[in-house]
């Protein structure tokens, strides 16, 4: 099911996601300054285990006027667990390029002005993985 060899857990889902929809970027880019540099599956961001986690979404979000971003998010400093003996997930990541080149790495919850040419990535975390492999 999942979008790498060995992968059992859904990669790319958004559970609990009531202040940030999984909305399609044309429709993003469609009412807001901002172009999406990059939108794919976190890979390696899934917990190892007889069924691995599945793959959290890179997205980052290049802003094309001044802006003022919220982030509320969980997962930025504990892992998502594994489950009878599976490892745990990859934490979240928030990460602000500036344009200038200053890189900020951001809190799970944080508001920031942002210039023209700025840079937010933000990595979700990976589903933790279920069972002990081997013997």
């Amino acid at each position: 099911m999942g979008g790498r060899p060995g992968s059992d857990g859904l990669d790319g889902v958004h559970t609990h996601m009531t202040n940030s929809l999984n909305t399609p970027i044309e429709a993003i880019e469609h009412d807001l300054p901002i172009v999406i540099r990059r939108y794919a599956l976190r890979e390696g961001s899934g917990g190892d285990g007889l069924h691995r986690g599945g793959e959290g979404l890179v997205r980052e979000y290049e802003f094309l006027s001044e802006a003022e971003v919220t982030v509320l998010a969980e997962r930025r400093k504990m892992r998502p667990w594994g489950v009878g003996g599976g490892a745990p997930g990859a934490t979240g990541e928030d990460i602000l390029l500036r344009s200038g080149g200053a890189v900020e790495r951001m809190p799970g919850k944080f508001r920031a002005r942002v210039a023209p040419g700025d840079v937010l990535i933000v990595r979700t975390p990976g589903g933790g993985g279920w069972g002990r492999k081997g013997p």
